[in-house]
């Protein structure tokens, strides 16, 4: 009966949402037969694409996970929107003994997890030491950091292997974010995928991997939300999406998944003034790897070549109308080392030269399996698009084959050299160009040419050189324009080699209805909901 329905069901403008838009998603058992959902006006709803796997610290890996957790958790430091680094539940930059191999960290007092403990240089402790325990992006710390202790009750000290410059932007990785020891104390060596108790603005108080109730933590430190709530739901549909930002039932929509037409459509609408845009800064890059180990692609020749072939003008104009730039770097320009474009240039006659020196045109064609990730929509315009441009100016030297493939089942086999080349994106942990080379290049056992063992052969590539390593190891030690030079004469160096082809560059963007505030984002590209707010 309607007078036995309760007033306040968990996620109830969601419920109806995702049952209307994608059966299924949600189970059933949440709603009650007979009852009529309302909506909640005083929270807010935010979609996208992203699923959220888990929301541990140590496993949170994806941008649904990471988005999620900036607004459960605190970092030591953090990235305003400026991009200027600034303490958070640091007070200060880290101290740093004269030999570089001693740092302390002050932290802030007052602050207490969602559980009520309060936070201190132990529970800092114990989160450190779990995530570099069992944390999947622990490579992060754990060639740089030998001891964490407390050092007072609200100091940090790290003992670290080698000096480093560069300590302060990799302490404000999300991933580092504490969590409450009294709630983790029983799963210190294993990950909980499903409930999340740190210091942030928001409690999670639902949780599945399509939808996160979000409810604002009344004694949170710092500025509380501005708004009642956040109901956060993933639609793996575009067209659901859009159709759910035109039709009203979601207040924001991030742009992670949508399709390049409907972006431009909401760009559109934005410009006329029916909806609020808000852009973040450009750090993700779309780019191909290439299996360096295995013929063909073992000759840097060949390579060459496929560098040369690709037009990546008329490929961002294809795929996203512009909205994703060319980019001819592995580092974003916004946090490069170098301000020149590296990777060479679209010259198909260039290629054609190339190719015939590695055996090809003669009668030959090189036949180029290409994978790319079938749930991707940009990833297949992409790869089309190119077979395309290649059918037309070297038809008589190479032939691309399409292979499409579920992303999640090329994440898996990537370290395997599963893929002669495939196409992937990436996102620094942080906002320096450590963190675009050191996941792409380094390599802790090497013969040659060859990366055996390390990043370079996780990532699909096993290339390396003789004293790149090196290399990468020095220029964590180095500050200012030596730095600079260094991490740019590596890029140039990776650039002649061709292990990777860099393609273009993403910028988040997130559309709100016109009632609200403008979206923005942080320096690290994330949406800021605890800025969202309704208009007066």
């Amino acid at each position: 009966m309607a007078g036995d329905c309760p007033s306040d069901l968990p996620l109830p403008r969601p419920l109806r949402l995702i049952s209307r838009l994608a059966a299924g998603l949600l189970a059933t058992g949440l709603l009650l037969q007979g009852c009529q959902l309302q909506r909640r006006s005083d929270r807010l709803v935010v979609a996208t694409s992203a699923r959220v796997g888990s929301v541990d610290p140590v496993r949170a890996s994806t941008f649904g996970a990471t988005q999620l957790l900036s607004a459960l958790g605190d970092p030591l430091y953090r990235l305003g929107p400026d991009g200027q680094l600034e303490p958070a539940l640091a007070t200060a930059l880290p101290l740093v003994s004269s030999d570089g191999l001693t740092v302390r960290v002050p932290l802030r007092q007052g602050v207490r997890f969602h559980d009520g403990t309060p936070f201190d240089a132990a529970a800092m402790v114990f989160s450190l030491e779990r995530f570099l325990a069992i944390g999947t992006l622990s490579y992060l710390l754990d060639d740089r950091i030998a001891s964490v202790r407390a050092s007072g009750s609200h100091e940090l000290e790290l003992g670290l292997k080698r000096p480093t410059t560069v300590l302060p932007e990799l302490l404000s990785t999300i991933n580092l974010t504490p969590v409450s020891p009294t709630a983790y104390r029983l799963n210190a060596d294993k990950a909980l995928p499903d409930r999340f108790v740190g210091t942030g603005p928001y409690r999670l108080t639902a949780f599945s991997d399509q939808q996160q109730r979000l409810e604002p933590f009344a004694d949170y430190w710092g500025p509380r939300p501005r708004n009642r709530g956040i109901d956060l739901i993933s639609l793996g549909n575009s067209t659901a999406l859009y159709g759910a930002m035109r039709s009203g039932e979601v207040d924001v929509l991030l742009s992670t998944g949508l399709h390049e037409d409907h972006q431009q459509a909401l760009a559109q609408r934005a410009e006329r003034g029916d909806l609020r845009q808000g852009q973040g800064p450009a750090l993700e890059i779309g780019y191909i790897t290439l299996h360096t180990d295995q013929p063909p692609f073992n000759n840097p020749t060949l390579r060459q070549a496929l560098a040369h072939s690709l037009d990546r003008e008329r490929i961002s104009e294809r795929v996203s109308q512009g909205l994703r730039p060319a980019l001819r770097n592995l580092v974003p320009p916004a946090v490069g080392a170098s301000n020149q474009e590296l990777w060479p240039a679209y010259a198909p006659a260039r290629a054609r030269q190339l190719f015939r020196e590695a055996g090809y045109c003669h009668g030959r064609r090189l036949e180029l399996p290409l994978t790319f990730r079938s749930n991707i929509p940009s990833d297949r315009l992409m790869v089309l698009t190119w077979q395309a441009q290649l059918a037309r100016d070297l038809d008589d030297c190479i032939v691309l084959q399409p292979n499409g493939m579920e992303s999640t089942t090329v994440y898996r086999q990537l370290g395997e050299g599963a893929f002669a080349a495939v196409m992937l994106d990436w996102r620094g942990a942080v906002t320096d160009p450590e963190a675009y080379l050191f996941p792409l290049l380094s390599c802790s056992q090497a013969e040659g040419s060859r990366c055996l063992k390390g990043e370079s052969a996780l990532s699909g590539s096993f290339w390396t050189e003789p004293g790149l390593q090196q290399q990468l190891v020095r220029s964590e030690g180095l500050a200012g324009d030596e730095r600079r030079q260094l991490l740019a004469a590596i890029e140039r160096r990776t650039a002649r080699a061709a292990p990777y082809l860099p393609l273009w560059l993403v910028s988040p963007r997130a559309w709100a209805q016109p009632a609200l505030a403008t979206p923005r984002f942080d320096g690290n590209g994330r949406l800021l909901l605890q800025e969202l707010e309704r208009q007066p």
